[in-house]
């Protein structure tokens, strides 16, 4: 594969190592890209705003990777995969006593390149004929969704390339096209749309519900198999359509009774989520849960999608006297909203559940600031499911030690890919209709909680608690 390499500088008025040792804190905003990390060290994430474009009106995108190597006061090299695989080099060199010449060098690769052309507007080429069986994959690797989405498109790739390795689909090879929604409902159906013109037989929309209610709208007459592969508020399934992941009735049971026990007889929720379909559907779900267990809910804020400043909810939150919090936030919403609430100190006089807490967004917020929140979800990457550690070697093999990690919501797009291989192996030919009942036929007749046998449609939850290091799971439903 070819890449692209473009390198910029500029001259910080500070010696080197004070340079290097502002890295990812809030005064280097503004001359390092915006930089956040919770630490600089090999292995730990780390989100950086790229411009694109000149001007005052340059829109900007955040860039979400690792730490691949770490030399003090001297480079930092960055291996991302939002919103494409690639590689930062940053380098601090003294330019005089009391100055330093930071350079900047990103390594773009071809499918980078494209990335930004179709950003732009520029369409992207249609891949060749070649007799294979297509699907598309709707990822979200732009945008505030981005962070959740870390891995959806390796681990869709990585189930393609297993089910090929095994001979196909009937002896016919698959093709995943992929295509990034940018957390966009009207970006989603317009990737739609072309994958079903491209000859997909499938789409597997692993964004939004948002996304999925545009692509439902825009493709569901087609006749296409459309899958919706991450923890969503359920209803809308059809004749050709399926909902698969945790639901939030199922979370909040597993986790509001627990967590007000645990917290010496807490009953006073403030609920915190996102002006659209799922947390509106999940905060209906929570009013029901906690009014069961005893509970009431003190206050609810929803807030638009792409939130950044969460001062004024965490204020609400202060005042109503709750001493529980349940966010429905996802992405980098919730990153925010959990590191603006340890600031504030929230934490010292509530207790929060996140429903959307996966491995990713717990790396994005910092072991500190998610020390104590809890989740309830059906994998984590260090959990007990059955095959998971063969899983998680296959996943580094195929895309490196410094690959995102594994969530619930790119974990179920790869089970799903090879649930629908095995339905369209034994029916090539095949309906959408007639898959969606024969997958719905066949659920939950393998193997229980292992690794491409799960019931997808209702998985198995386990519940966990963020520490400073890691989501510890201590229970399974």
């Amino acid at each position: 594969m070819t890449s692209t390499t473009v390198a910029a500088d500029r001259v910080v008025d500070l010696p080197r190592h004070e340079v290097f040792a502002l890295f990812g804190t809030t005064g280097s905003a503004g001359w390092l890209f915006g930089a956040r990390c919770d630490r600089v060290a090999e292995g730990a994430t780390v989100s950086m705003r790229l411009p694109v474009g000149d001007g005052p009106d340059a829109e900007s995108l955040e860039l979400l990777g690792r730490f691949s190597r770490v030399v003090p006061g001297t480079l930092l090299v960055v291996e991302h995969t939002q919103p494409w695989q690639g590689r930062l080099c940053i380098r601090f060199r003294a330019d005089g006593v009391a100055r330093t010449r930071v350079t900047v060098r990103a390594t773009i690769p071809d499918p980078g390149v494209q990335w930004l052309l179709h950003r732009v507007g520029i369409p992207l080429p249609d891949p060749p004929d070649d007799g294979s069986i297509r699907i598309g994959a709707i990822t979200t690797m732009s945008g505030p969704g981005a962070i959740y989405s870390v891995s959806a498109q390796a681990m869709a790739e990585l189930a393609v390339d297993e089910v090929n390795s095994d001979g196909g689909v009937a002896g016919t090879r698959l093709t995943l096209l992929t295509a990034d929604d940018a957390t966009d409902a009207a970006q989603a159906a317009f990737e739609a749309r072309r994958m079903v013109a491209l000859g997909c037989r499938a789409v597997f929309v692993n964004s939004t519900s948002a996304s999925f209610e545009a692509v439902r709208d825009a493709v569901e007459s087609s006749g296409v198999l459309l899958v919706h592969s991450v923890i969503n508020e359920g209803g809308g399934d059809s004749a050709t359509t399926l909902r698969l992941g945790e639901r939030p009735r199922a979370q909040l049971e597993a986790l509001v009774g627990p967590t007000m026990r645990a917290s010496g007889g807490a009953r006073r929720w403030y609920l915190v989520g996102q002006d659209y379909v799922w947390s509106r559907g999940a905060h209906r779900d929570a009013r029901r849960v906690i009014d069961a267990a005893g509970g009431d809910v003190a206050g609810e804020r929803l807030t638009p999608l792409g939130t950044t400043d969460f001062g004024t909810i965490i204020e609400s939150v202060q005042a109503s006297g709750a001493d529980l919090v349940l966010s429905s936030l996802v992405g980098a919403d919730e990153v925010a909203f959990e590191r603006a609430a340890e600031r504030a100190g929230l934490r010292d006089t509530t207790r929060t559940v996140s429903l959307v807490l996966d491995d990713a967004t717990f790396s994005h917020i910092g072991g500190r600031a998610a020390e104590g929140l809890r989740t309830a979800l059906g994998y984590f990457q260090g959990g007990p499911v059955g095959g998971n550690a063969e899983l998680v070697a296959r996943y580094h093999a195929a895309h490196g030690a410094w690959a995102p990690p594994i969530t619930a919501l790119s974990e179920t797009v790869y089970e799903a890919i090879h649930q629908y291989a095995r339905v369209l192996h034994l029916d090539p030919h095949g309906s959408a209709a007639d898959h969606v009942t024969a997958w719905r036929t066949r659920r939950g007749a393998g193997r229980g909680d292992v690794v491409g046998n799960r019931d997808l449609l209702a998985p198995p939850l386990y519940t966990a608690e963020a520490t400073r290091s890691s989501l510890l799971v201590d229970g399974a439903s």
